[in-house]
């Protein structure tokens, strides 16, 4: 991609610090949402299965859209799509609180849902080309600011919730601020543009090729992340019965886990390379199944889910970063990396629990830990095909001052 000349270290580190503002303030609309359900639920009046049914929309909305967002990206360039799509994510946020019924319900949470994937796809293939020109690894930690500002959105939400503020005015407020918040910080993002000539991509296609497997890796770990986010406290209560205070703890640890291993996570990246760390966070999240399953005491499980938070933290930005590498289409790749972790992220609390059903909560937490062994064997997918520029091919899994 071709754009603004202005490459000097300061203008780097400033693209830096405003795509990762961008992802803070996607994340902080998923953690708005999300404290807000059970508002939602009561005054749409739907059940646990209606509600279900409705839940399911977010992530068909962005299967379906997020193949867009790379012919927008080639359209207008990276900072105008960006601005506009984070834009009409962060509004997007409104709509799920002003419906009454389930049908119009369905209907906003689609394109709530296709909002968030077309700014995450154009996001993320920003924050790549951002990557790319700083020469290191940055991709972990702006997944960890989306964590963060999905806390913060969440606590945001808990105290409105605690005051008795409705949704509506509640997400009216946090939408109108973060679209502020996102329109000032897209302001200082690379201003990039696809190459004169480069063919657009396709109003729809299927993933390429190169991000098939790449996206079978961000799968696995997708599962185990949907899984343990959605069922650890149901784990705790039923199985190993304890208090709803303690199950409620044990995801937000694994939360907090997973968002502080990805704003370290880079330097870990820079040092061993993404398909070592992969290699070994897939070990950490074997481990952490294990004990989750063989452990009868809420220590061993609560660990048990912390290493897995802790071992699946870093590899889906690292497929993202592969999926823009491994092709001369970066958005169109990402975008399919993505709709393969959507998938994963739509069937993973539904399998769980079909698996639980037919046998029980421990079996299915025993999928979940062969899945985090597969990224072990599946990590090699990630290994970097070009250098930073497109200079010859460097070997970023060579430890630090050992590189060819």
């Amino acid at each position: 991609m071709t754009g603004e000349t202005d490459l000097s270290p300061a203008r780097l580190r400033h693209a830096r610090f405003a795509i990762a503002a961008v992802f803070c303030a996607h994340g902080a609309v998923t953690g708005s949402f999300a404290t807000r359900i059970p508002w939602i639920q009561d005054h749409a009046g739907l059940t646990a299965g209606t509600l279900g049914l409705a839940l399911a929309f977010p992530a068909l909305g962005a299967a379906v859209a997020m193949p867009l967002a790379g012919r927008i990206n080639h359209r207008f360039g990276a900072r105008a799509a960006l601005r506009a799509l984070l834009a009409l994510w962060t509004l997007s946020l409104i709509l799920p609180s002003l419906a009454p019924n389930l049908p119009t319900l369905c209907v906003a949470l689609f394109v709530y849902g296709a909002t968030s994937g077309m700014s995450d796809v154009a996001m993320n293939a920003l924050g790549v080309e951002t990557e790319n020109r700083l020469g290191r690894s940055i991709m972990a930690s702006l997944h960890g600011m989306w964590s963060l500002g999905a806390l913060l959105g969440s606590a945001a939400g808990t105290v409105a919730a605690h005051v008795g503020a409705s949704a509506r005015l509640h997400h009216l407020i946090a939408a109108l601020a973060l679209t502020v918040a996102g329109l000032v910080a897209v302001r200082g993002v690379l201003d990039l543009r696809s190459d004169q000539g480069t063919e657009a991509p396709p109003h729809f296609a299927l993933p390429p090729k190169s991000a098939l497997l790449i996206g079978v890796v961000g799968f696995c770990a997708v599962f185990a992340e949907g899984a343990s986010l959605d069922w650890s406290a149901v784990y705790l209560r039923d199985v190993l019965h304890t208090d709803a205070g303690l199950a409620a703890a044990s995801t937000t640890a694994f939360a907090l886990t997973m968002t502080v291993a990805r704003l370290v996570g880079d330097r870990v990246v820079d040092r061993f390379g993404p398909v070592r760390t992969v290699r070994a966070g897939g070990a950490l999240a074997t481990v952490g199944g294990l004990l989750v399953v063989t452990v009868r005491h809420p220590a061993g499980a609560m660990a048990g889910f912390g290493l897995i938070g802790l071992g699946i933290a870093v590899v889906v930005p690292l497929a993202f970063a592969a999926a823009a590498r491994s092709g001369p289409a970066p958005a169109q790749a990402i975008a399919g990396v993505a709709t393969i972790t959507y998938t994963s992220g739509l069937i993973a609390p539904s399998a769980i629990g079909a698996v639980a059903d037919a046998t029980s909560l421990v079996v299915s937490f025993g999928l979940v830990t062969l899945l985090a062994f597969a990224l072990i064997a599946g990590a090699a997918v990630l290994r970097p095909k070009a250098a930073v520029g497109g200079a010859a091919e460097t070997n970023r899994d060579e430890p630090a001052g050992i590189r060819p």
